[in-house]
């Protein structure tokens, strides 16, 4: 049992309205204001305002509820309880990895906080390209100010472990900026395992922070409860048609729920929302549903330093550069941004691409290896168009994101950087991630190889922890699903608030801008709904 306070045990205690679909025996139909699906970053903020207007809402999550007393630091129980398909979900063609959270609170639960607001050259091209003419730093300014305030996102004060430091030196002996990582953490342990879900109530998830408020204020939550379609008649949705899900939360059970309702709010994420729009037969008469749907292409390069880094402690992301997305314009040349991620012994063995002996010659040296990635800022080039959410035969999601040359090539470039930086700041070799590649020893050699290494799916490693698009928002509905308040432009009373309302990828972790975009939405969504001003998050 954990030593800290459990907000969602205490909750429960109180009197919580909440509903576990696993445990349901009979078909049920409930009634509520606002149905919310989903309680990732923008179900959580929405469900709040809606919740602090005064608004009967209903909370709906396929994944499990968990709590401080279930996170207890380990990737085999941590993986399968709190990722999409076992941390195992990948795009169609195998080519890349994706990890998206699966339980209350979303991504936000397993996210490494790290907290950007969106760039000002992502902003002016949405401006310019898909007509939001009020996506500006100055009128986002108060939403991002507001949930900075409501979820202690700040600098990060405790000095970088040693494996983020391995970024700082090698960027500054390079000539290369690099800056502190802001976090969304009160009280922070510094334990280095935020992948798997805070055990000391530190990091500001929508579990412990936007989802408990509006449940003391009378939401109903259901877990493991699936949204299969939303109820239609014309240009209106009636309501959720839902499945309950079995114990372990993978299988559809037998038991039915409907949920009525004056509005509905989809925020199951970039594949999620456009996958139930799919299944419902939505209409869409310009063919926009699912596509333009954007990842951050990431790519990894290992290397083993002189001395311990330990890269499974401490804060897991806490430096960064942006440095080579202001290199070439913004639709030029692919540009990325540069992280250091933790290194666990799953994560860590999953990723080294080698076999048998080499294969645990790492693992041993696991404490010396360092890891830098680049986030790869998809969709403003006419060949970087992302991909496509599809459904199986069964109707569950797929995203088809076929890599394109003009990736390719970003990838390349990217691997070659992240090996010139840890070079620099010391390492004793570098190998990137590519079934082909073997240890290399100097910056000559790195290059020499990379400009021989094939750029293919399943031989260079490609990863992605952030999903956008698919929804995309914009001022004309030939060129967008929504508006740019997050209303469906052909059902009146259906809003989209989460990552899929992007009209491209970020080009920074992405929840920051969710969080700032869905209070803007949503606070317009409750003054629609109430006639009255939106409520302030504090």
């Amino acid at each position: 049992m954990s030593q800290f306070h459990d907000p969602i045990v205490a909750g429960l205690e109180r009197g919580w309205k909440v509903l576990d679909g696993a445990a349901l025996t009979q078909d049920q139909t409930l009634e509520a204001d606002v149905v919310i699906v989903g309680t990732g970053a923008g179900g959580g903020v929405t469900a709040e305002t809606l919740a602090r207007a005064g608004l009967k809402v209903i909370l709906l999550e396929e994944g499990p509820l968990k709590s401080t007393r279930d996170f207890r630091m380990r990737e085999a129980e941590a993986y399968p309880a709190l990722y999409q398909e076992s941390a195992a979900r990948q795009t169609k063609d195998k080519g890349i990895s994706i990890l998206q959270g699966r339980s209350v609170g979303g991504s936000t639960t397993v996210n490494w906080t790290s907290s950007f607001r969106t760039p000002a050259d992502t902003l002016k091209y949405w401006q310019t390209q898909f007509g939001l003419k009020d996506f500006t730093v100055e009128q986002l300014q108060p939403w991002f100010e507001m949930m900075e305030r409501r979820l202690h996102i700040q600098d990060w004060n405790t000095a970088p472990n040693a494996n983020n430091l391995v970024l700082k030196t090698g960027a500054e002996k390079l000539g290369i900026s690099w800056g502190h990582i802001r976090r969304n953490i009160n009280g922070c342990w510094n334990l280095g395992y935020c992948g798997m879900g805070c055990p000391t109530n530190a990091k500001q998830s929508m579990l412990i922070t936007t989802v408990p408020t509006a449940m003391d204020l009378g939401a109903t939550l259901l877990y493991r409860v699936r949204a299969e379609k939303l109820l239609l008649q014309g240009d209106r949705v009636q309501g959720v048609e839902c499945r309950t899900m079995d114990a372990a939360g993978v299988a559809p059970g037998s038991v039915r729920l409907t949920l009525r309702a004056r509005h509905v709010v989809l925020a199951a994420g970039a594949i999620g929302s456009p996958a139930i729009l799919l299944r419902s037969d939505a209409p869409d008469p310009h063919q926009l549903l699912g596509t333009r749907t954007f990842l951050h292409p990431t790519t990894i390069s290992m290397a083993v330093m002189p001395d311990k880094v330990e890269p499974f402690n401490g804060a897991p992301q806490s430096l960064y550069s942006d440095h080579f997305l202001h290199t070439q314009p913004v639709d030029g040349p692919i540009g990325f941004k540069m992280e250091v991620p933790p290194i666990h012994p799953i994560l860590g063995a999953i990723n080294i691409m080698q076999i048998g002996q080499q294969h645990a010659q790492y693992i041993q040296q696991l404490p010396y290896v360092n890891a830098i990635i680049s986030l790869l800022r998809d969709g403003f080039h006419p060949d970087s168009v992302g991909g496509k959410v599809e459904l199986r035969k069964d109707g569950t999601p797929l995203l088809d994101y076929p890599i394109s040359d003009y990736v390719w090539e970003g990838v390349r470039r990217a691997l070659k950087i992240n090996g010139e930086m840890q070079f620099a700041a010391g390492a004793k070799m570098v190998m990137p991630a590519h079934d082909q590649s073997r240890p290399y020893y100097s910056v000559a050699e790195l290059h020499a190889a990379l400009d021989r290494l094939p750029m293919q799916i399943l031989r260079a490693r490609v990863v992605s922890a952030h999903v956008m698009g698919g929804c995309r928002m914009g001022s004309d509905e030939k060129n967008a699903v929504i508006d740019p308040d997050g209303r469906h432009y052909q059902l009146h009373n259906l809003h989209v608030i989460d990552g899929s309302m992007f009209p491209t990828s970020i080009g920074a972790n992405p929840q920051l801008s969710i969080y700032g975009i869905a209070a803007r939405n949503a606070a317009k969504l409750a003054q629609q709904l109430t006639g009255k001003a939106a409520p302030v998050l504090a």
